[in-house]
């Protein structure tokens, strides 16, 4: 009875979380170009762990919010545009590595063996920074926490509603990177790698600089 009264509370707050969420997450962004980088540079293993840096990223954001931090980012315009610059110079970063990509050795590309570099660490780790160091993100969630969820609403309630938002995250970028690394769509890309990496590190770039040219 307790479970059932507990979920007429706050399920329509997490419906409109979870679509709010979901829109936010299905949309083409930085996430999704490091995941389409990550897919065809470094193969399936690698891109579902950035997709896990991703919704760990998402985990950062959500504690922004829920203790303050996100709001003094808010209002500080120092803090904020510091951290903005941050993002934007590694998202530049990976961009570049991008437009630098050279053509994959043909043999390689039929047999679907184009070697990895990247350690597991490493593949988490950048979908955790790009997340992790986006500003926006964190503004989207605190705007996200102040606008649908009521104040009533207890923290291990809020705290929640972010994991699943994490898991969610997670699990969406999880399954683009297992659509895009299935042999045959995964050859297919090959074949044009290199200039998906370059279209890829175009994107991040222009993200970067849009980043710092709203900035001011």
């Amino acid at each position: 009875m307790e479970l059932i009264n507990f979920f007429e509370l706050y399920y329509r707050e997490f419906l409109i979380i979870a679509v709010v969420h979901f829109l936010a997450v299905a949309s083409p962004g930085p996430d999704f170009a490091v995941v389409v980088k990550q897919s065809l540079t470094q193969g399936r293993q690698k891109a579902i762990y950035s997709s896990l840096g991703i919704g760990t990223g998402i985990l950062l954001h959500i504690t922004y919010s829920l203790i303050g931090i996100g709001l003094l980012i808010a209002s500080d315009p120092v803090f904020f545009n510091v951290l903005t610059y941050i993002a934007a110079a590694y998202l530049f970063y990976i961009g570049v590595q991008g437009v630098l990509a050279k053509p994959h050795d043909p043999v390689q590309v039929a047999n679907n063996q184009i070697s990895v570099q990247q350690s597991n660490a490493k593949a988490f780790l950048t979908g955790f920074l790009v997340n992790g160091l986006n500003v926006k993100a964190t503004l989207f969630f605190v705007s996200l926490f102040s606008l649908v969820i009521s104040e009533q609403t207890p923290i291990f309630v809020q705290s929640i509603y972010g994991i699943y938002m994490a898991v969610a995250t997670a699990a969406w970028f999880s399954f683009l990177s297992y659509v895009l690394t299935i042999e045959h769509i995964r050859v297919k890309l090959l074949s044009k790698g290199h200039i998906i990496d370059k279209i890829m590190g175009a994107v991040l770039i222009a993200l970067a600089l849009k980043i710092i040219i709203n900035s001011f």
